[in-house]
């Protein structure tokens, strides 16, 4: 089994910055992709980024130039940097990882990220 943590998330202004970590642990074969999704009320949950194991990112054409995806191997641990935050942005974020290859069952808790206008 893996567990995700994620943290970072919380209330900021407009045009503020916010960076999200989520930490692997447990049972980890290996890690192949590594994502942020988010779900705001009464939304369908998204993709907001995601990294492969070669550093290979992909992001949400609502974030493009804003966010900004990275990841420590080392540490099994992904980072989302959150700049000039919408209030649009306000969701609740989930980790996601793919492990082992093709499996994409593990999610975090979530961390809500709140944006005020």
């Amino acid at each position: 089994q893996v567990q995700l943590v994620e943290s970072g998330g919380g209330l900021v202004q407009a045009g503020g910055s916010l960076r999200l970590s989520c930490a692997a642990s447990g049972s980890i074969f290996s890690i192949n992709a590594m994502g942020w999704y988010r779900q705001a009320p009464g939304k369908q949950r998204e993709l907001v980024a995601a990294i492969t194991s070669g550093g290979s990112t992909n992001y949400a054409d609502s974030v493009k130039g804003r966010f900004t995806i990275s990841r420590d191997n080392a540490k099994n641990t992904v980072y989302l940097q959150m700049n000039s935050l919408k209030p649009e942005d306000t969701a609740v974020y989930y980790c996601n990882v793919e492990s082992p290859p093709g499996y994409y069952g593990h999610w975090g808790q979530g961390t809500q990220v709140t944006v005020s206008s």
